[in-house]
């Protein structure tokens, strides 16, 4: 429910959103690319996924003319945080859970993300949850299961998918409160150098050093699209889109991605939707719309100097 401290102010312009239904679609386009990784050494390739990612970001910030900070204090365990939850263990959670479940249960735990974001991102902001989202986002969570399925899985199966809902909502959550000095460009540079280590490591350890030249001319060039699309360009849209409307209504957008893998399928010879996933997309807009269009607020109770998402005044260490 709204509190008298949450804002009131008419919802973002749709623009605002824009970056991350692009960074959520390019996401839903990496699940097709991904199956070529499925017998690759999974530390090693992540290893050098996100190695990859962080030079092409590094070079793409310079060019924007972002300024990257060094984290200091607290932040240095925020961003920790990102790269051992929302990148390694996700990472660790959805392969070693499909050998217990159908791909499709780890996609409906991911699918419970908007409603942790509507309710847990607004704490982490400081303000109140938006009745807008909280019901829209059990609707976007219902499209998504229609659209990926349910699926047979056991007890440990069930444990990795809610270790995966878990990671998949740090991944957003412990950005809320290093995005405002270190921009989405610094937080995805630090988050992705960090589990790029944490990696390497683990690679090393459990699959020896060789394990890079396992790797086929086929998946090089799946680790090269996820590298430079789902990472470093996805990662930076969808933080901008949080730092720009909040968490809480960014989290909804988590539900274009089923939609975006639907369609990609689809156009890659994965067959004509059935008719649950085409009720699962019509319902999956359905809550979209109702939770992203701008909500009309009384005269009475509009506040003109607050923001969806307050941003603070430009300082001399901000992104430039």
């Amino acid at each position: 429910m709204d509190t008298p401290s949450a804002p009131s102010a008419p919802s973002a312009p749709l623009a605002r959103l824009v970056p991350g239904m692009v960074g959520m679609t390019l996401v839903g386009s990496s699940v097709t690319v991904s199956r070529t990784l499925v017998d690759a050494p999974l530390f090693t390739t992540q290893a050098v996924r996100y190695t990859a990612a962080t030079a092409i970001l590094l070079v793409m910030a310079r060019l924007a003319g972002a300024r990257l900070l060094r984290p200091r204090g607290r932040e240095w365990l925020w961003l920790a945080g990102i790269a051992v939850s929302g990148l390694v263990l996700f990472n660790v959670a959805v392969v070693r859970g499909v050998a217990h479940a159908e791909p499709a249960v780890i996609a409906v735990a991911v699918a419970c993300v908007p409603l942790v974001l509507g309710v847990l991102g607004p704490v982490l902001e400081r303000r109140g949850p938006s009745r807008q989202v909280l019901l829209a986002a059990p609707v976007v969570m219902a499209g998504a299961v229609l659209v990926e399925g349910t699926g047979r899985t056991d007890a440990v199966g069930v444990a990795w998918a809610a270790l995966a809902l878990g990671c998949e909502a740090a991944f957003t959550l412990l950005a809320v409160p290093v995005l405002r000095r270190h921009s989405p460009w610094g937080v995805s540079v630090h988050a992705m150098w960090l589990a790029a280590v944490l990696l390497a490591v683990l690679g090393a350890v459990s699959e020896g050093p060789s394990a890079v030249g396992e790797l086929s001319g086929v998946q090089w060039a799946a680790v090269g699209y996820l590298a430079l699309m789902v990472t470093a360009v996805a990662f930076v849209l969808w933080y901008s889109t949080v730092r720009a409307v909040g968490s809480g209504r960014a989290g909804l957008l988590t539900g274009i991605a089923p939609l975006a893998a639907a369609a990609v399928g689809t156009v890659s010879g994965g067959g004509t939707p059935s008719a649950s996933v085409w009720l699962g997309i019509v319902v999956l807009i359905l809550g979209l719309v109702g939770g992203i269009r701008p909500r009309r607020v009384p005269a009475g109770e509009r506040h003109p100097h607050r923001t969806e998402y307050p941003v603070p005044p430009r300082r001399p260490d901000a992104k430039v």
